[in-house]
């Protein structure tokens, strides 16, 4: 699929701002499949259905979790990750893509998962550190990206993982099994 006819088919789904936050993922996502080697047409159409299903009915996606997806522990880890599983689902379902890995960039973008491919840290990474992002950590991030880009996840994974520990609130089992994997492996790399 071209990419206008991408963004076309998600411009409607979206505010404004979330359709900013889009774009800005793509260029990203873009960027870091070039740098890092990964299909860049495959990050590109990721990026652009990242976030389809950003704003459905949460009571609807809630419900398809229950009774389709086999990612049913998102539901007690708050309506926040239901669009990332959903997302993948409907794109497959309403829009006709079937790549398995561009679905499972969807898929994953928010929570990780252990051993994520190359495809899944861009698109997982993209969205952390695309250009309309401002938060506390989000600059150390993007030059960690430049160089090393599991470095860059374990830090955004560290971060996300802190913001949520300081409200109290819960953390995904895969996002933390997503940063221990991570740091696994590098130790085992630096020995």
């Amino acid at each position: 699929m071209e990419r206008e006819a991408a963004l076309n088919k998600v411009r409607p789904h979206l505010t404004e701002h979330r359709y900013q936050h889009t774009l800005g993922v793509v260029d990203t996502a873009i960027s870091l499949a070039k740098r890092y080697g990964a299909d860049q047409n495959k990050a590109e159409l990721a990026a652009i259905f990242h976030d389809y299903a950003k704003f459905r009915d949460k009571q609807e996606m809630r419900d398809l979790v229950q009774s389709t997806l086999k990612e049913k522990g998102v539901l007690g880890y708050g309506d926040e990750l239901l669009h990332a599983p959903c997302g993948a689902y409907y794109v497959k379902e309403e829009i006709g893509i079937k790549d398995e890995e561009v679905l499972n960039a969807i898929r994953y973008h928010t929570t990780g998962k252990p051993d994520m491919t190359l495809l899944e840290k861009v698109v997982f990474l993209a969205d952390y550190i695309e250009p309309g992002r401002q938060f506390k950590g989000v600059s150390e991030v993007r030059e960690l990206s430049e160089k090393d880009l599991d470095e860059a996840i374990i830090k955004s994974l560290e971060n996300t993982i802190t913001f949520l520990m300081k409200r109290r609130q819960p953390v995904y089992p895969d996002t933390l099994n997503t940063y221990n994997q991570l740091i696994k492996t590098k130790r085992s790399l630096d020995k």
